[in-house]
Parts: structure tokens; sequence; C-alpha cells
């Protein structure tokens, strides 16, 4: 299908030289006033002023009604798919309980585990496309989905291939992610190393073919950093991008765990993405060595907001040290329930004090360079035609509308998507 984007107010097109946006690189969004696109054969073609191109004859012509056309987002953390919710916790923690209490008495993600092992595999793919459709309705059009709430060799496999299930249908690109380091199951609490093993010789080997990473939650209660660093070796070996649940609830260490992992990556191979995510802990002596690593802070303001917490994690800090800071929204039934990229950015503006733009590049460019190397997240020849038309003048009414703005037309792949 050929496709010429007309029309549009401002064309936000996120085009640049570099991969990844650090420091001063992120106030560059390169908004074309009174813009048009060209879209061929599954790829960009041109972009620029309406003035200065004659449509070809065999276009179909898409009209953005004077509209902001936007790289459509990249979700870099979610947990699309689960059985079941936790609508209660949301309750619970309202009257006060926290996070970690819940967990104690057998709440947080247990409860979900066990929700989600009695969840057929056909149905686990129904409550994935449902919220991938969601997040479609939000303007994202590529995201990252982990499994983890299975929780055994046959459970997380049935994740895995559950989320591979969701490619196409009108539904956002998906980046498949193992999780099976995201807590102890109930039958190896009494010998978490058994559980360590299990993951380092049955479950990577066989998780590998379906999933593009690995991850693993470090935190007091959960892995430690020992097992986190066999883990994680073990999915380079394996050819596996890494990321990491570090710091969310205390600090950790973190920081330096992660500045070594970005660093041990270059052994097996110097294109492995290496992403931190949370950080909420993390001390800012540590941003310099994950700068250099170079490890990716995946920062997720909406998990700290839904908590009912107030320490969110040092966005300036991080992009004045040279990071390149992705935004994401951590979809999850307890502790984020939101596939709502734009309120992320909203998050991110008033709580963590990142300008528009830097918001925006953490929504696009970053994300899309660590899932899709670079091929989605901008507007530019060559590229993916992943893109969102929204129904206001300026772009940076996206963030300004806290909770209330949605695209009016999302398009993947050049198609345009039902929303």
């Amino acid at each position: 299908m050929s496709l010429a984007v007309v029309n549009c107010r401002q064309l936000v097109t996120l085009a640049g030289d570099t991969v990844f946006r650090t420091g001063s690189q992120m106030r560059e969004v390169g908004v074309i006033e009174d813009g048009a696109m060209l879209v061929s054969r599954d790829r960009i073609q041109w972009v620029g002023r309406r003035a200065d191109i004659e449509i070809p004859k065999n276009y179909e012509v898409f009209d953005a009604e004077g509209g902001v056309v936007l790289p459509g987002f990249v979700d870099a953390h979610t947990h699309l798919i689960f059985g079941g919710n936790r609508a209660n916790e949301f309750a619970a923690r309202a009257e006060g309980a926290t996070y970690e209490e819940i967990a104690a008495r057998g709440g947080g993600i247990r409860s979900t585990v066990a929700a989600t092992r009695h969840t057929t595999e056909d149905e686990l793919v129904k409550i994935g496309e449902a919220h991938a459709r969601k997040a479609l309705g939000f303007g994202t059009t590529t995201a990252e989905a982990k499994s983890g709430y299975g929780l055994s060799v046959e459970h997380e496999l049935r994740l895995l291939r559950a989320i591979c299930r969701l490619g196409g249908k009108n539904l956002p690109r998906i980046s498949p992610t193992f999780l099976g380091a995201h807590a102890f199951p109930p039958e190896f609490e009494d010998d978490r190393e058994a559980y360590v093993r299990l993951i380092l010789e049955e479950m990577l080997p066989k998780a590998a073919p379906l999933a593009a990473a690995c991850d693993v939650f470090v935190e007091k209660g959960y892995f430690e950093i020992d097992q986190a660093r066999r883990i994680l070796e073990r999915a380079m070996e394996l050819g596996l991008h890494v990321h990491m649940h570090l710091d969310q609830l205390c600090d950790g260490g973190g920081g330096a765990f992660a500045a070594e992992i970005g660093k041990l990556s270059w052994h097996y191979n110097r294109e492995f993405n290496v992403t931190a995510d949370h950080l909420e802990h993390t001390p800012a002596e540590a941003f310099p060595a994950m700068a250099a690593a170079p490890v990716i802070p995946v920062l997720l303001p909406a998990s700290v907001f839904c908590l009912g917490k107030t320490k969110y994690p040092d966005a300036r800090g991080m992009i004045d040290a040279g990071m390149a800071v992705v935004l994401a929204s951590d979809f999850n039934p307890g502790s984020s329930p939101t596939l709502s990229i734009p309120f992320v950015m909203s998050l991110a503006m008033t709580h963590m004090r990142m300008s528009a733009e830097e918001a925006l590049v953490a929504c696009t460019v970053n994300p899309g360079a660590v899932l899709a190397s670079g091929m989605t997240g901008l507007l530019e020849v060559g590229k993916e035609p992943d893109f969102t038309v929204w129904p206001c003048e300026d772009w940076r009414e996206i963030p300004y509308w806290v909770a209330m703005t949605r695209p009016s037309a999302v398009f993947v792949a050049g198609q345009r998507a039902p929303i």
C-alpha cells in the first residue's frame, strides 16, 4: 500500500543522526509545520513540508485534518499478559497497606501467578489482545511484553507462546521478554537455589528461542545480585538482551550492578542492549558508571504514582550524567494498572523535572532503539511507518491534558489500526 499523509499542522519527526538521544540531544524533536509524509512498501519514503512534494497519482491520501502527527509510542516495559486482577490490593493500599505487606500475606506477584496458572493459553492470548488494543488506543505501536507470572517451565513457556501469538492482528508490534526470575514460586520457597538452577538449566534454554530478552527482579526478598548475575550471564550466552528490575523499593546496589552487567555484555556482543528499570532509589553516585557501561535507564513513574509513593527516580540527574533515558508504563495488575504513555509523560514532567522534549524522546526514539534497533520511534526515510495522529494544534498538548488525550488515528506498518 502507498499512502500520503497530508494536512499535518505539526509533523514531529524525531529524526536525527544518533540511535540513542542523551543530554542536549533529547531536546531535538524535529517539528515540521504543515508537514506531509509518503509511505510505500512498509517503509517511509519521504518526509517534509507539504509544499515541497507532489503526491504520486497511485497514492492513497490520508487527511490528518490539521492535527499533530507523531511516531507511535514505544513502551519498553510491560507485563502485558496475566490472569485475574488485583483491584482488592489497590483498595487495601488506599486503607494503608504497603506493597510489601500485601506480598507478605500472599498477595502481590504470587496471587497473579496463581490466577495465571489457571488460565489457558488461548485465554491468555485473548487477555493480551485486549490489553494490546488498549495500548493502541493511547498511541503505542510497539511494546515489550514480559512473562513472569508462570514461574515454572510449563507456565513460563505458555506465557511466552501467548505473547508471540500477539503479532499482527491490527495490534502493536510486540517484543517478548523472559521474566522467569520475577519471584520465587511457593514450591521453591524453602530451596530458592534450586529454582535458580531450574532457570539456568531448563527455563532459559527453552525460553531463548521465543524471547528477545531476559529480565530479573533484583530486590530484597526476591533475587539477590549474585543469583541475578548468573541468570543474566547465561541469558547473554544464549544471545538475549538483558533487562533488570532494580532499586524499586530500596537502594540495593542496583546501579553498580547494572554498570557491571553493562560492561560484561561487551564480552558477548557489543550490540546487546542492557536496561536498568525502576531505579527509584538509585543514588546519583552510580550514574557515571552506568552511563559509561552503557546502561539504559527505563523509568516507570506510573508505578510510583499508583503505589502512592513519592520517591521518583532521579531522571534529571541521569540525563545530566549523559544517560539515554527511557519512559515506560510498567503496565501490570499490581503496581501500575495503566497503558497510557501520555499519562506517563505527564508524570515525568510534573514529578521528575523532565522537559516535554525529553519526555517525548524517552517514549519514542530511545525505547525504539532498545526494542527495534532504531527502526521505529521516529519518522525518517527508511524507517517503519508506525505513526499516530492527534486532534490538537501543538504536540505538547498531549502530556498537558493530563490523562485526557488519545489519538484520532493509529498506523502500524503503514496500515490504519482500529482504536
